[in-house]
């Protein structure tokens, strides 16, 4: 054993001598977080994920100030009626223990009694508690139900000694524990001695008086002292809150390997993405010229490389618009749909390059380009008089 321990300090033994100090000195990098490379904050899908697991950002401290004050305070506001079931019950047995007859049935309906009225003094104890403890959990996380942290899973236990020491010994956690545990001992006894200190007169009397006035004088003193020490944990329930939310978010940061596999779990691999939304852009230009393309006055090409579709609505359009646009095998299948239907092609390369770079489909010509495209309409009057006599005055 003892070699065990001197393996497992020596192998992570970071600590040094100060030569000015005269101290221990040590890393804090024992303090980093345990899993190296998680730099990424954790995404939507990892926070659902571990809150339908039960993982949620957590104080203990708020249900357990919440169950206190509940509890007491509804023992303050029942008191008198606690203590004169309890005294009813206490004069019952006492002066009927002459009279008591030992017997089988007679112990069970006794039994049966002190049940039915120890019940009657707890229940309204037990529901504030419950609202309490629920009411302390649901204001920090909502209402979430998860049967998951109760499943056993063999995988979970591992036993690494360096990683168990490094998280008993150096760990966030348990150094927020410690002090949380110092400062409540500390807090509550500082609390305890000044409201014993105020009550040390009224105390120092109770020999003097009846046994109803100094229990309700001890009671009163140790009332104060529990809700005075419920209020404590509350305010020590928001920085803690605050601490234990920053380390959930820290336990589930990511790497970037695990948020390329997120990523590509939820909206799917980009790659493919890239390719599906391809073929989307490929099946919208084909619509776009089976429909338009054969509606179009003229296709202007450079030749090959590029074509685009003009058509011209003297009613609907101020200018000439572009209705469909291809490169290459796409400007191809414009031109093989342009000679079904017996729309002209014209060759001009330096307007179908430039209205290929510079508008879109749907875009009617800018201003600087009308005096081409006039001169590509005015040739389609020449070579089609009857089909485009409607030019006739635009030209």
């Amino acid at each position: 054993m003892t070699d065990f321990i001197t393996y497992t300090f020596s192998k992570y033994d970071r600590w040094s001598r100060d030569p000015f100090l005269g101290s221990l000195v040590f890393d804090l990098q024992l303090f980093a977080a345990e899993d190296e490379g998680r730099t990424e904050e954790p995404t939507e899908k990892k926070l659902r994920e571990a809150r339908e697991k039960g993982q949620v950002a957590r104080t203990v401290e708020l249900p357990q100030a919440a169950v206190v004050i509940f509890g007491f305070m509804v023992i303050l506001i029942f008191g008198s009626w606690i203590y004169n079931t309890i005294a009813s019950i206490a004069r019952h047995y006492l002066s009927s223990f002459s009279r008591f007859h030992v017997t089988e049935r007679s112990i069970f309906q006794e039994f049966m009694m002190v049940g039915f009225e120890s019940g009657k003094i707890l229940l309204p104890v037990f529901i504030a508690v419950i609202i309490a403890a629920i009411l302390g959990n649901i204001i920090q996380v909502g209402f979430q139900v998860s049967t998951h942290p109760l499943k056993f899973d063999l995988k979970k236990i591992k036993f690494d000694p360096a990683t168990v020491m490094k998280r008993v010994l150096f760990s966030k956690q348990v150094a927020m524990n410690l002090f949380k545990s110092v400062f409540k001992v500390l807090a509550i006894g500082f609390v305890a001695y000044l409201i014993i200190m105020s009550d040390l007169g009224a105390i120092l009397r109770t020999p003097d008086v009846s046994i109803a006035m100094a229990l309700r004088t001890i009671m009163m003193t140790a009332f104060k002292i529990i809700i005075w020490s419920a209020v404590l944990l509350l305010v020590l329930s928001i920085p803690d809150y605050f601490f234990q939310k920053r380390e959930f978010i820290e336990s589930l940061k990511m790497t970037k390997e695990e948020m390329k596999e997120e990523l590509k779990e939820t909206i799917g691999d980009p790659y493919v993405r890239a390719r599906l939304r391809e073929m989307q852009r490929q099946n919208l230009l084909r619509a776009m010229m089976s429909r338009e393309v054969p509606k179009a006055d003229v296709i202007v090409t450079n030749p090959t490389h590029y074509a685009v579709a003009l058509k011209y609505d003297r009613v609907l359009m101020p200018a000439p618009t572009v209705v469909a646009k291809g490169e290459d095998s796409i400007a191809l299948r414009i031109r093989e749909l342009a000679k079904e239907h017996g729309v002209p092609i014209i060759e001009n390369r330096p307007l179908a390059q430039e209205m290929y770079r510079r508008l879109e489909v749907g875009e009617i010509i800018p201003e600087d380009l009308f005096y081409a495209v006039s001169l590509i309409y005015g040739e389609l009057y020449r070579s089609f008089p009857e089909r485009f006599k409607y030019l006739r005055e635009a030209i």
